[in-house]
C-alpha cells in the first residue's frame, strides 16, 4: 500500500472523503491487529446514552427489553475528543512540487478525522487559522460530522500571517473537557513563542501533538545561482547566494527544527517533522503511538 500513501499519488484523488479512506484503510491493513491501537472490535461494556451520541451505536434490542438507551462500547474505544488546529497562513502555499504544504496538511487532517470518527468513534473538530480564527467546527460524533470537517478543510485558503495565540486561546475557551490537540503547521515563528502559546493546552491536561510540515526545498535548498527570495507572509525580499543555502541556512533551519522538537518534548508534547514528499503513514503511526502511550 506504500505507493497509495505517496502524497504525489494522493494529489490525483478528487475528494477528501475518498482520499482519507484510501490512506486510513491502507494504513490499518498494514498493522498487526492489536487492541493497543484501538482497532479491536471485542465487546467490552455498555454506556448510558447522552445527547449528541451517535444513534448507530445504540443497542436497540436492549432498549426494546428495558426501555433504557445504552450504547455498546468496545475495547480500544476511548471516547476521546480530538481537535485539529490547521495553519492556513500564506507560507503554507509554498511548494517545490506536488503537493504544496497546504494540501499535504489537508491530507493529513482528513486522514486523522477519518481515523478518529470512523475507526475509533472519537469526537473530532477543526480550527482553521492564520492571524485569526477563520473556521471553527466543534468536536462531535454526530451524523454528518465527517462531511462538515472535510468541507472545512476544502475551504481552507492560505492567507495572511501566522498567529498561534488566537486559535489556541479560542480552543481553551471552547473546551469543556480534556482531549487531544493536533497542531499542523510549518511553524515559521520562534520556538519560544510557539511554546508559550501552546503550553497552556498541555497544562490543562490535553495531549498535544505538533506535526511540522515542510517542503524538501525548505530543508535542503538546491540553488545553482543567486536569487531573490520573497517571504509569502510579509513580502519581504532578500537576495540569497548558493553558498548561504549550503552553509548558514542549513545550520539555521536545523537549529530551528531541533529547538522546536526539544522544547515540545520537554513540555510533554509530541513532535514530528513531516516532509511533503513523505508517505502519510509516518504521521498516522506517530498519532497512534501517542494514543497508545498517552491515553
Amino acid at each position: 500500500m506504500q505507493r497509495f500513501l505517496d502524497p504525489a499519488v494522493l494529489a490525483g484523488i478528487s475528494s477528501l472523503d475518498l482520499l482519507a479512506k484510501t490512506v486510513v484503510d491502507g494504513f490499518v491493513a498494514g498493522l498487526h491487529r492489536s487492541a493497543d491501537f484501538g482497532f479491536s472490535q471485542e465487546f467490552a461494556e455498555y454506556r448510558a446514552y447522552t445527547p449528541g451520541d451517535d444513534l448507530r451505536h445504540v443497542d436497540w434490542n436492549l432498549f426494546a427489553r428495558t426501555e433504557r438507551c445504552y450504547l455498546k462500547r468496545y475495547r480500544g474505544e476511548s471516547n476521546s475528543q480530538l481537535t485539529v488546529l490547521l495553519d492556513a497562513s500564506n507560507s503554507m502555499q509554498y511548494t517545490s512540487g506536488v503537493p504544496n504544504k497546504m494540501d499535504y496538511a489537508r491530507y493529513l487532517a482528513a486522514a486523522l478525522f477519518y481515523l478518529a470518527i470512523h475507526n475509533q468513534r472519537d469526537a473530532a473538530g477543526l480550527i482553521v487559522f492564520d492571524e485569526d480564527v477563520r473556521e471553527y467546527i466543534r468536536p462531535s460524533t454526530r451524523q454528518g460530522q465527517l462531511a462538515r470537517l472535510f468541507a472545512g478543510l476544502e475551504q481552507a485558503t492560505p492567507q495572511a500571517q501566522t498567529d498561534f495565540a488566537k486559535p489556541l486561546q479560542h480552543l481553551q475557551n471552547a473546551q469543556h473537557r480534556r482531549g487531544i490537540a493536533i497542531v499542523i503547521s510549518d511553524f515559521y515563528e520562534s520556538p519560544e513563542t510557539i511554546m508559550n502559546d501552546i503550553a497552556p493546552l498541555r497544562f490543562r491536561g490535553n495531549e498535544v501533538i505538533l506535526f511540522h510540515i515542510l517542503d524538501p526545498q525548505e530543508i535542503r535548498p538546491a540553488m545553482k545561482e543567486s536569487a531573490i527570495l520573497v517571504d509569502l507572509e510579509t513580502n519581504q525580499r532578500i537576495e540569497v547566494v548558493p553558498e548561504y543555502t549550503r552553509t548558514a541556512y542549513r545550520a539555521r533551519i536545523d537549529a530551528h527544527i531541533e529547538q522546536l522538537r526539544s522544547l515540545a518534548r520537554g513540555a510533554g508534547m509530541d513532535y514530528q517533522l513531516l516532509i511533503t514528499s513523505q508517505p502519510l503513514d509516518l504521521a498516522l503511526r506517530e498519532y497512534l503511538t501517542l494514543r497508545q502511550t498517552g491515553n
